[in-house]
């Protein structure tokens, strides 16, 4: 891909110093390393779900150069950023290896067909994954010491959320064309919050294990528990409000009402996002 010109990065990762990293504090930490690896491989495949997007709101050239120029390289750049810092912490992990394998499997998982059925709801979709990532790389950076990393995933967190907001003013200007009631968004945000669940971090933790950890490569127990570790190292730094208040957002609750599903709704944030 290239990148257009005129956009401008809100940062570069050729910018920040990752001579700074102190190896001896991130290696200490290899829950949150695995997971890392995990994100970065999903960052990274954003070039195909991106040509996905753009056949779909083919004829809409607003959506389609946003995505290209901007959400693209950016998301790219997250993939970059997370694969430089595990190169420094753990220059024997074989990345390529591991993601190119990822990648043949997670790929069979991103088509047209498994997209929402009209414009608005792919957006409203959209803004569930942006939700996800952006309490995720605050976590990140709520659990890490090392300063790297946490300028790092500052950065990372500030992209998704402005992402967010485009997704979710894309979700508006279709929305006045469709009209999807409450049920419709409501409908769609569960089903994109599912599949994150049971696709995108499963096939990308299994991989990254599968090359950290080649003699457990059939120890199902030993991988399950370690995903396990790690989830309990998110929940305990999620921010389940942060979360909630973007979930809430497409489906427009009136403000009086919206204390009463806060905490429901906290409560599935956190089982089906961090279980």
């Amino acid at each position: 891909m290239t990148i257009d010109s005129k956009h401008v990065m809100p940062w570069r990762i050729e910018d920040i110093d990752l001579t700074r990293i102190d190896r001896q504090r991130a290696a200490a930490n290899e829950d949150l390393l695995l997971l890392l690896c995990a994100s970065s491989f999903i960052e990274s495949g954003t070039d195909l779900y991106t040509s996905n997007l753009t056949a779909y709101f083919d004829g809409d050239p607003e959506v389609s150069a946003w995505l290209n120029r901007e959400w693209e390289p950016e998301e790219l750049q997250h993939g970059r950023a997370l694969k430089a810092y595990i190169a420094h912490v753990w220059p024997e992990f074989d990345w390529d290896t591991a993601f190119r394998n990822f990648f043949d499997e997670y790929s069979k998982t991103c088509s047209l067909e498994e997209f929402e059925k009209t414009r608005a709801l792919e957006m409203v979709a959209r803004c569930v994954v942006e939700t996800g990532t952006a309490t995720l790389y605050r976590a990140i950076n709520e659990c890490s010491d090392e300063p790297v990393l946490k300028e790092i995933t500052d950065h990372i967190r500030s992209d998704e959320v402005r992402h967010y907001k485009h997704f979710f003013k894309y979700f508006k200007k279709y929305n006045l064309i469709e009209g999807n009631g409450r049920l419709a968004v409501l409908g769609a945000l569960m089903r994109r919050v599912m599949e994150i669940k049971s696709e995108d971090s499963e096939i990308a933790l299994r991989h990254v294990f599968a090359v950290r950890y080649p003699d457990r490569v059939h120890d199902s127990a030993y991988n399950r528990q370690r995903a396990a570790r790690i989830s309990s190292l998110v929940r305990r730094n999620l921010s389940a409000d942060m979360c909630v208040k973007m979930l809430l957002k497409p489906l427009d609750i009136p403000a009086r009402i919206q204390p009463g599903v806060h905490y429901p709704l906290a409560k599935v944030a956190e089982h089906v996002f961090f279980r």
